[in-house]
């Protein structure tokens, strides 16, 4: 078994507009670098490499509370976490997903991978506890599986890997803070009939079209009806990003996870970098300074070199 390894972490975008907790899906970039060793004191040392100066005490830490879980099912083992991340926490395209996820791969690599992807993603859903309150996998799956993913549950785990065309992603994140707490808090805990049947047609839609490369299904489906209405609010710019995106080509998209990042879809790349310009045109008229990503999907998820 190796005492040392290094990952590299991917960000991801939850939700897929229509897929609520239960879709996601792997970039290509940004992504965190971790550098694990085994120790010879048990538990979770923490060290950040980087300027967030986030909690070093492992259950504070989302990263350390994911290896902590992991931990009680192999009891002795000392592991060293150094930390660089690259992507901004409360970006909205899962910063504490790639820790908690890099944190468990890391691991196991050490432990000459003694655990499934399947256990791992349940691992590492204890550090999306610790951000969010609340533990979900729709950030975790795609990080640790690669691609877009289904978590069709999460009490017992199964995750369904989906193909998905060629996509090419755009990413805005406007300079704002939405805390994952504060935006789970304002949903509406009721939903009529009639747009939950809508959703569920959106999430049949998208699935479908992912698996029949039908970009104009996928662009029909890529729509919400539930969350987006009250999410969008805390987002200045959200509607005139979405239809200016959806003017100059791309397929659609929606808030990344619970914002503040904008994601869109786009069939090649010169759509969308032209995407990701007028996004930019968009937050510099609001004088709000943001940072843009042209990516791919990440069919590999976290990468140990």
């Amino acid at each position: 078994m190796p005492t040392s390894v290094t990952v590299l972490a991917p960000a991801t975008v939850a939700n897929v507009v229509c897929g609520f907790d239960v879709l996601g899906f792997a970039l290509s970039e940004p992504v965190d670098t971790m550098h694990f060793r085994l120790t010879d004191t048990p538990g979770v040392t923490i060290i950040n490499e980087d300027a967030f100066n986030l909690p070093t005490e492992p259950a504070r830490n989302v990263a350390g509370a994911a290896l902590l879980a992991l931990l009680r099912e192999a009891p002795g083992v000392g592991v060293e976490m150094r930390i660089s991340k690259a992507i901004l926490p409360g970006s909205g395209i899962g910063s504490s997903a790639a820790s908690a996820a890099g944190a468990v791969v890391g691991a196991n690599v050490l432990l000459d991978n003694r655990f499934s992807r399947e256990e791992l993603v349940r691992f590492a859903m204890f550090g999306e506890e610790v951000a969010s309150g609340a533990q979900h996998a729709d950030n975790i799956a795609p990080c640790i599986y690669g691609g877009v993913t289904l978590i069709r549950a999460t009490d017992p785990l199964d995750i369904i890997p989906l193909p998905a065309p060629p996509l090419w992603v755009s990413v805005v994140h406007p300079q704002i803070e939405v805390k994952t707490a504060d935006a789970r808090a304002i949903l509406k805990q009721q939903v009529p009939l009639r747009a939950a049947i809508r959703q569920w047609g959106n999430v049949g839609g998208l699935v479908a079209g992912l698996f029949m490369n039908d970009y104009d299904l996928i662009g029909r489906s890529l729509e919400d009806v539930i969350v987006e209405p009250v999410r969008s609010m805390l987002i200045p710019g959200f509607d005139e990003v979405k239809q200016q995106s959806r003017a100059a080509g791309a397929l659609g998209g929606g808030i990344s996870g619970s914002g503040p990042s904008i994601f869109m879809l786009s069939r090649d790349e010169a759509t969308a970098r032209a995407v990701a310009g007028v996004m930019e045109q968009v937050y510099d008229r609001l004088g709000i300074e943001r940072l843009t990503y042209v990516t791919t999907i990440n069919t590999q998820g976290v990468q140990v070199l």
